[in-house]
């Protein structure tokens, strides 16, 4: 049986403030909650869930109201690797400090025949 899943107070302080800029997207652009709901294929309840922050609400969900709202493209920024600093920093860290021709004999073209 599943456990439930409690999420850090980092992690319930950027939901809330996810919500309420999903929030403030609605509501610039005056559309009401049963509008924003409808076109997302979800319930009302639940918009009001998602835009209030509560973890339970899937990402599924979340994806379904930027989309309704014309924001999904920025969904898909979120991890994107080049904008990933530490991701760039451990891959360039990984990387030869020489680099040699397939084939070639350690020693290059000076090296002894």
């Amino acid at each position: 049986m599943p456990t439930s899943h409690y999420p850090s107070p980092a992690v319930r302080k950027v939901l809330r403030r996810l919500g309420a800029n999903i929030r403030e997207a609605r509501v610039r652009r005056k559309l009401p909650m049963s509008v924003v709901a409808e076109r997302a294929g979800t319930s009302r309840p639940t918009l009001s869930r998602l835009e209030k922050g509560e973890p339970s609400v899937s990402i599924g969900i979340y994806a379904a109201v930027l989309q309704a709202l014309g924001l999904l493209d920025d969904l898909a920024r979120l991890a994107d690797p080049a904008h990933d600093s530490v991701g760039q920093q451990l891959l360039s860290a990984t990387l030869p400090k020489r680099v040699r021709i397939a084939g070639q004999k350690s020693g290059g073209k000076h090296a002894r025949r």
